[in-house]
C-alpha cells in the first residue's frame, strides 16, 4: 500500500525536527556555548506552549520554541538563534526538493484547511502576540493578514481508523523526542 501525502510530510516533519534537535541537543559546540539541557527546555516549552488546551491536543509535531530570549547577553541568544536557523535550512531543502512533485488531491486539501483550523484557534485563543496585538487597538487587518485564507471546521470530527488522517493523530501529534 502506497502511504498518502499526509503521511509522507508528518514523516518529513518529524525528520526536520529530528534534525534540529540532534543540532541543540547532542552537538559538544552547542552544548559548550549554550549549556547542557537548552533543547529539553526550549523542546518542553514548545509542546506546553503550542497546545491546544480546549482540545487536549497539540497545535502540530513539536519542535523548540523561546520568547523574550535574554540569557546570557545579546551575542549568546543571536548566536543560539542562528544555530537553528542555520540547521533549518540543512534539514528543509533536501525535504522540500524531494517533496515538489507529489501530487496530492482534494482530500489532502481539504484535511490541510482542517488542520489549519487549529492553526487559526491557536492564534486567536492563546498566542501572546496575537492576543496582544488585538487587545492592545493594533490594526485588526494586520494581525489577522498572518492567518490562512482557506479554513475548515467540523463538528465533533474524528479521522477514520487506520486512514492517513488517523495515523497523524496517532504517531506525529504526540509529544515525543524525536531524536531518540
Amino acid at each position: 500500500m502506497m502511504r498518502s501525502a499526509i503521511v509522507e510530510r508528518a514523516i518529513d516533519v518529524s525528520a526536520l525536527v529530528a534534525e534540529v534537535a540532534s543540532v541543540t541537543n547532542g552537538a559538544t559546540l552547542w552544548t559548550a556555548t549554550f549549556g547542557d539541557g537548552v533543547h529539553a527546555r526550549y523542546k518542553r516549552w514548545c509542546d506546553e506552549y503550542f497546545y491546544l488546551k480546549h482540545r487536549r491536543e497539540p497545535r502540530g509535531v513539536g519542535g523548540i520554541f523561546f520568547d523574550d530570549l535574554c540569557e546570557g547577553g545579546f551575542d549568546r541568544c543571536f548566536a543560539l538563534v542562528r544555530s537553528v536557523g542555520d540547521s533549518f535550512l540543512d534539514a528543509y531543502v533536501p525535504i522540500a526538493a524531494k517533496r515538489r512533485e507529489t501530487p496530492y488531491g482534494e482530500r489532502e486539501r481539504d484535511f490541510q484547511a482542517y488542520r489549519r483550523g487549529r492553526y487559526v484557534e491557536f492564534n486567536l485563543v492563546w498566542d501572546r502576540g496575537t492576543l496582544f496585538g488585538l487587545q492592545s487597538n493594533g490594526r485588526t487587518e494586520a494581525i489577522l493578514m498572518s492567518l490562512p485564507p482557506i479554513v475548515k471546521w467540523r463538528y465533533d470530527w474524528a479521522p477514520a481508523p487506520g486512514t492517513p488522517e488517523a495515523k497523524l493523530y496517532t504517531d506525529f501529534l504526540v509529544a515525543k523526542e524525536w531524536n531518540e
